[in-house]
């Protein structure tokens, strides 16, 4: 079962202080990170999100005012856990090894896109612009990997990155349910070419 972290309790109703109420939250968006893979946001409902967790209708409320507010919930564990995975691979990478650190990146979203329940349909968020939020945390993680400041114009250039990467892997998925693998190699390429300006 996935972990909820801080930043996921955003817009939440009520906010788990027990262990037992942050277990059937948890609960909740993996039944709900299943439902979507099966039956999409459109299909997806609060009642039948409950009876795939087990729990009562009036548990998933108790969190969420509605779908939309529980696929947001979703898409910000998504990205907490893509923080700490990309993170955990940082770990690994010299801070000169720019190239590998933006692999790292691209590669984790991947392995998510590829694996993670759920994460196809919301990504990263249904509410408007999740690729600043997106960006914000990537910004964060690099500028301290990479020994930079997490300045005006750093943010802008992650931000451009994530903008362009986004609709170049979405058109991949779109191409081939695996990712086109020429499409994401191309996409690959023109990140690390626009990100040599700043970081090489």
């Amino acid at each position: 079962m996935h972990q909820v972290s801080a930043d996921t309790h955003d817009g939440l109703r009520t906010v788990p202080v027990q262990r037992r109420s942050a277990v059937r939250l948890a609960r909740i968006l993996d039944a709900c990170a299943e439902l979507l893979d099966e039956t999409g946001y459109d299909e997806l409902s609060t009642r039948a999100v409950a009876t795939r967790a087990g729990v009562p209708i009036g548990s998933v409320y108790r969190f969420f005012g509605n779908k939309r507010d529980m696929a947001d919930a979703l898409a910000r564990r998504n990205l907490d856990s893509y923080v700490e995975r990309v993170e955990r691979r940082l770990a690994t990478i010299p801070a000169a090894a720019w190239q590998s650190v933006i692999d790292a990146v691209l590669d984790e979203y991947l392995a998510m896109k590829r694996t993670v329940p759920g994460f196809g349909p919301v990504d990263f968020g249904t509410t408007p612009d999740p690729n600043r939020r997106v960006a914000d945390r990537l910004t964060t993680l690099l500028a301290a990997h990479l020994r930079r400041v997490p300045d005006a114009a750093l943010r802008r250039t992650v931000l451009v990155a994530v903008e362009a990467a986004d609709a170049l892997l979405q058109l991949a998925f779109r191409a081939d349910a695996s990712g086109d693998p020429d499409i994401i190699a191309e996409t690959r390429e023109l990140v690390r070419a626009y990100l040599a300006r700043t970081l090489g």
